[in-house]
Formats: C-alpha cells, sequence, structure tokens
C-alpha cells in the first residue's frame, strides 16, 4: 500500500506539468531511440557479413601461387604459376580436414549468342567439387557438367541468372550455344541466384566450364596448335634439312597431312599450371588443421625447404570477412557511444528539472514532514518521479527507434533488425538512469528541515 501511495502520488505530481515533462524525457526518447536504431542497424550489417560468408562458401580456403621476383622486385601474389592440377588431387587425397577442392582457371573474355555479348565479372574453368566448395549446388535449371566432361574436356558450361538474362531474357538457356572467343560452349544448367558479395559485385553474373576446355579453348593454345604453328613458321621460312632433303628440287620429303588425319590423330594436351585451387574444410573448426595440412603437403610436393620462401599462398576466407566485420563493429561502437553520451545528457537534464520541482515544492515538502512523512517517503516520492518519467522515455525511444530503423532500410536499403533483447535493455538502461540521476535531487528533498520548508518562500 505505501509504494501504491507512492506512486499515485508520483503521477500526479508529473501530471501538473505536463508538457515540462515531455521536454524532460526528450533527451531519453533520443537516447534510447538512438540505441536501438544503432543496434539494429548493427544486428544487420552482422546479417549482412553472415550472408557474405555463405555465398563464399562454408569453411573455405583459397590457395594462391606465389609471387616472383626480378632485381629484387616482387611481381605480387599470382604471378609465379606453379600451381597444377596434381596439387588439388593431392590436398584432396592426402589432407584429412579438407573435404572438397577444386582447381580453378580464371579467363575474362566477350561472352556472344547472337546479336547480344556481354563479359561477366566472373568466368571459371573448374570441376563440379567448385559448387560444393561455395554451396551453390541448386540449379534454377538443367544440371551441372560432369566429371567426365572434365576428363574430355568437353565445351559445355552453366550460367548464372545476371548472365542468362543478359543472353536470352527470358528464354530458356539448357541447350543453346554460346561463343567464348572463338569456342562454342553449349549452356548445360543455370544456377540458383546467389545475390551480391560484400564488396558489391553480382555473383550471378558468371560462367563456369571445365577448366580443361577453358584452358584449352579460351585462356591458352592447346599443343597441337602450338606444333602446327611452329611447324608453319619453320617451313616458310630457312630450309629445312627435315622437310626438304632436296633443296634445289623444292621436293617435300613428307607429304601434309591432310584435316581428315589431324582429326584423327589428335596429339595428347597436357597442362602444367592452374590459377587457383578451391578448398572446403570439414567444419569451422577444420579451418586451421587444414591450412597447416595443405602447407606442409605443398611444400614437399614443390620441394620447398624450411629456409625458402613458398611459392604458393593459402588464404582464409574468413580473414576478409573478419577485417569487414572488424570496420563494422568498431563503426557500431562509435555509434554506440555517441548513443549513450545522449542517454547521460537526457539524465543530466532528468537531474537538473529534478532540482528545479524540489525547489518548487519545498514548501509541499515542508508540508508533508509536517504531518507525519518521513525522509524515506519523500526520497522514494522524487526517486519514483526520476525513474517514471526515464521509463515513459525509453518506451517512446524504442517505438522511435523501431520507426528509425525501418526508414533506414525503405530510404538507404540498408539491412537492420531489432531484438527483443535490445529493447527490453533500452528499457532497463532507461530505468537505471533515472535511478541514478534523480537520486540525488530525491536525497536533497528529504533532507530538507520541515520548518525551513514551510517558511521558504
Amino acid at each position: 500500500m505505501r509504494f501504491i501511495r507512492t506512486f499515485q502520488t508520483a503521477l500526479h505530481a508529473l501530471g501538473r506539468n505536463v508538457m515540462r515533462a515531455i521536454l524532460t524525457t526528450l533527451g531519453i526518447v533520443i537516447g534510447i531511440a538512438a540505441v536501438i536504431a544503432m543496434v539494429a542497424i548493427g544486428n544487420g550489417s552482422a546479417d549482412a557479413i553472415q550472408k557474405t560468408i555463405a555465398s563464399l562458401g562454408a569453411n573455405s580456403l583459397l590457395i594462391l601461387p606465389g609471387s616472383t621476383s626480378s632485381g629484387g622486385v616482387s611481381s605480387g601474389v599470382g604471378t609465379s604459376m606453379k600451381l597444377t592440377p596434381e596439387d588439388c588431387d593431392a590436398v584432396l587425397r592426402d589432407c584429412p580436414d579438407v573435404l572438397y577442392a577444386a582447381p580453378v582457371v580464371r579467363v575474362r573474355t566477350q561472352v556472344i549468342y547472337g546479336n547480344r555479348n556481354t563479359v561477366p565479372p566472373y568466368e571459371y574453368g573448374t570441376t563440379p567439387e567448385f559448387l560444393n566448395v561455395r554451396d551453390w549446388t541448386d540449379m534454377e535449371a538443367g544440371s551441372c557438367f560432369t566429371d567426365q566432361d572434365v576428363r574430355n574436356s568437353s565445351k559445355v558450361c552453366i550460367i548464372g541468372m545476371t548472365t542468362a538474362r543478359t543472353l536470352f531474357d527470358d528464354a530458356s538457356p539448357v541447350g543453346q550455344e554460346i561463343r567464348l572467343r572463338n569456342a562454342m560452349f553449349k549452356v548445360v544448367g543455370v544456377l540458383s541466384s546467389k545475390g551480391a558479395n560484400m564488396w558489391g559485385t553480382d555473383q550471378d553474373d558468371v560462367i563456369i566450364a571445365p577448366w580443361t576446355s577453358i584452358k584449352a579453348n579460351v585462356s591458352g593454345s592447346s599443343a597441337q596448335v602450338a606444333n602446327q604453328s611452329a611447324a608453319a613458321a619453320a617451313t616458310s621460312g630457312a630450309v629445312n634439312t627435315l622437310t626438304q632433303l632436296y633443296p634445289t628440287t623444292g621436293f617435300n620429303l613428307f607429304d601434309a597431312p591432310t584435316a581428315d588425319q589431324l582429326a584423327d590423330t589428335p596429339l595428347q594436351v597436357r597442362f602444367v599450371n592452374i590459377d587457383q585451387i578451391y578448398v572446403s574444410a570439414a567444419s569451422p573448426e577444420d579451418i586451421a588443421p587444414a591450412m597447416r595440412e595443405v602447407d606442409a603437403l605443398l611444400r614437399e610436393r614443390h620441394k620447398i625447404t624450411a629456409d625458402d620462401e613458398e611459392d604458393f599462398d593459402v588464404r582464409d576466407m574468413t580473414e576478409m570477412v573478419k577485417k569487414f566485420t572488424s570496420a563494422s563493429d568498431t563503426m557500431g561502437t562509435l555509434l554506440f557511444a555517441v548513443a549513450c553520451i545522449s542517454l547521460v545528457v537526457g539524465g543530466v537534464g532528468i537531474m537538473n528539472i529534478m532540482l528545479v520541482s524540489v525547489t518548487e515544492r519545498t514548501r509541499e515538502i515542508g508540508l508533508r514532514m509536517a504531518v507525519g512523512a518521513r525522509a524515506s517517503d519523500i526520497l522514494w516520492q522524487f526517486l519514483t518521479e526520476a525513474v517514471l518519467l526515464c521509463m515513459a522515455g525509453g518506451i517512446l525511444g524504442i517505438i522511435l527507434g523501431y520507426i528509425a530503423s525501418k526508414s533506414v532500410t525503405a530510404f538507404f536499403g540498408w539491412a537492420t533488425r531489432i531484438s527483443v533483447a535490445s529493447a527490453i535493455v533500452a528499457f532497463l538502461v532507461s530505468a537505471v538512469v533515472g535511478a541514478v540521476f534523480g537520486f540525488y535531487p530525491a536525497w536533497k528533498a528529504s533532507r530538507l528541515d520541515p520548518i525551513d520548508a514551510l517558511r521558504y518562500e
């Protein structure tokens, strides 16, 4: 009953000057709203980063060629070009913590279909394991190429949805042929939508084909073409004793092979390098062991001693994510600090108005003490008034913060997520602010002398 009477008295005192009570809570409202909005933006940013991690592939590692140097000048990572498909096979075979591994050959060339053309930012030559590494096995249409297509250097490919819309509009790309440089590739599947990555690049603007066919037909010349070019260059110039046994007669010892003979006896093509190896560990806990296993294996295969510099670079894809997360956390911390400053300013405003209220109601305090109110009653009344003001401000701040976060999403396109926990914490914080900053005015009111208070003008 005592608490109820104190609560009713506090509400009655606040109701006598509603406008001043509203203005008093304004600082708390702004502070709580800022906290709610900043937490919502931070949660949205964390969700976006988690989505990015999923789009990159769970537990993924990236093996890059090392750097070359000439005259003491390093050419940078990726210039050594000593990674081979056999390295990829060995990583998958001999590293227990590696679940998937896929060789990658990257190209950048114009893709043409009919009178349409595009240059996708991602053009990969790889194996079907690449989709497992990237956690991208769902197909919108068709199916992925097979390991047999890789072994046969089949000219088949799968494309992303952006590439499909660019080249085919609403028509089905499956079964159609597109041209990469001077080679025709048959589209056998369309990947499901992946969205943009953390750099804002559209991951659906992609073409993926067997790495053997990309290497032979798009990114490099086959051995057969190279040999034919060398033979043509040799016979077009000076006398060659192998092809012209009797130079003065102009008689060639061997007849030139026909087109049918060349088609029936193709030369075996062996490629010695790839651009990257994508690796997926079995679980997040296996990433570090997998990196150590890959490093030890490649050093052994490339005959690198302890004193030699590695000709490869193993990167944890989550390191890049950690950098983005760190920047996001830093910005969120700064914004949260600004919001806390707003709360402190609001608390100071509460204290100031409560001190003014104590001064204005000095005779009232003296009268209550004269008729039997104890110092603790006065203390609890003014403390309750301060807490009620801050709690009301907290409720209004939560509502305003929710509106602000939705507005940020609507107008700026930023991802936001409001958690119930943050709203509860904000409400409790507002009550604590009221108790902390309202205690001194309440204590000052409770320490007044009744006789001096009654004579106060």
